[in-house]
């Protein structure tokens, strides 16, 4: 496989939603799909999609135009929100606030088994994005010795199932450390200053502190990340699902040209994320797999999402009641994507 690796940080990354949380129900509506053209037929006068440093994608399409230029021309606006993570864009998505958002998927699993009405459409990287970190003088070199001391985490997001897994792995659970929850970046700052004894690291500041504060991550295990994707309100995909498929067409894009193009991607993402160029290329070179296992929502997609489903049970992160087995037997949407990577687009 080919590490391309655009495992990017950017907002990373994910959302917690308390269980029954406000604006986490909604309804499914439907109309016709569209003309045999692609367009839809009544399309909405906008449409609202976030951007993220940790999608790649996104921060490309963001920075080059591409979907103004795109649905511009049919009368469709486009509002971008920036997510500070998957917590956040759950957040969104939840309220509707946005149509589109990017998470990881077990933030996605997360959200869909406390209500939220959300569908996982595109899978727009597999990134290893997570990893336990700790100060450059720390003499913590094991997760095992983890025991009592404190460690940030963004709850609900890869960086804090990771975390979770992560603690199993080495005999321990979460209530033999003293998690302190906080979003990404402050988490970062809490370990720089001395206030954390450890970090449930997300690039990019993961890969910032590392270069610029010579923190070592102890753990890093790729395969315990959750992938990146995009998810569509279930209401908007039903509603307008031949628009869902020109976003997904122009993730593509965005996808190979990242490809082709990987210092131009670096760049951007080092300007969008405010980043020093070597930072925003360890984060893609090293971290983000974009040619792998990507595009359609399909089955190793879903078998990293059924080792999550047992977390979200025993830590009792999901409402009482709660089935997240049947959540993510209705979470995974391919046929919008499958439309486009399979060529059948007019």
């Amino acid at each position: 496989m080919t590490y391309m690796r655009l495992r990017i940080p950017a907002v990373l990354a994910c959302a917690w939603l308390t269980p029954g949380a406000a604006g986490c129900r909604d309804t499914q509506a439907s109309s016709p799909p569209g003309d045999p053209s692609g367009r839809e037929v009544n399309p909405p006068a906008e449409i609202r999609l976030d951007y993220a440093t940790y999608n790649l994608s996104s921060v490309v399409l963001h920075r080059q135009g591409w979907v103004e230029q795109e649905l511009g021309p049919g009368g469709i606006a486009v509002r971008w929100a920036l997510s500070q993570g998957s917590n956040k864009a759950n957040e969104m998505l939840a309220s509707g606030a946005v149509d589109l958002a990017s998470t990881a998927g077990a933030s996605a699993l997360l959200a869909r088994s406390n209500g939220v009405p959300l569908k996982i459409v595109y899978v727009y990287a597999k990134p290893a994005w997570t990893g336990i970190v700790v100060g450059a003088g720390s003499p913590i070199a094991t997760v095992a010795e983890l025991r009592g001391k404190k460690v940030a985490a963004t709850r609900g997001t890869d960086a804090f199932f990771f975390l979770l897994r992560s603690l199993r792995a080495a005999g321990l659970g979460p209530d033999d450390v003293q998690l302190v929850h906080l979003q990404h970046a402050d988490g970062r700052l809490a370990l720089q200053r001395g206030d954390v004894d450890a970090w449930a690291g997300l690039d990019p500041f993961m890969a910032d502190a590392e270069l610029r504060e010579h923190a070592r991550v102890i753990y890093h295990d790729g395969d315990l990340n959750s992938f990146g994707t995009l998810d569509a309100r279930e209401e908007f995909l039903a509603k307008y699902p031949a628009l869902v498929q020109r976003v997904i067409a122009l993730y593509e894009r965005a996808r190979r040209w990242s490809l082709d193009h990987p210092d131009e991607a670096a760049a951007l993402l080092a300007a969008e994320a405010h980043l020093e160029l070597d930072v925003a290329t360890r984060q893609l070179r090293e971290r983000t797999v974009l040619d792998h296992d990507v595009g359609v929502p399909g089955e190793a997609l879903r078998t990293a999402l059924a080792a999550v489903v047992p977390i979200l049970t025993r830590e009792k992160l999901v409402a009482p009641g709660a089935d997240p087995a049947h959540a993510l037997d209705e979470l995974l949407a391919p046929a919008a994507a499958q439309a486009v990577i399979r060529g059948s687009l007019p």
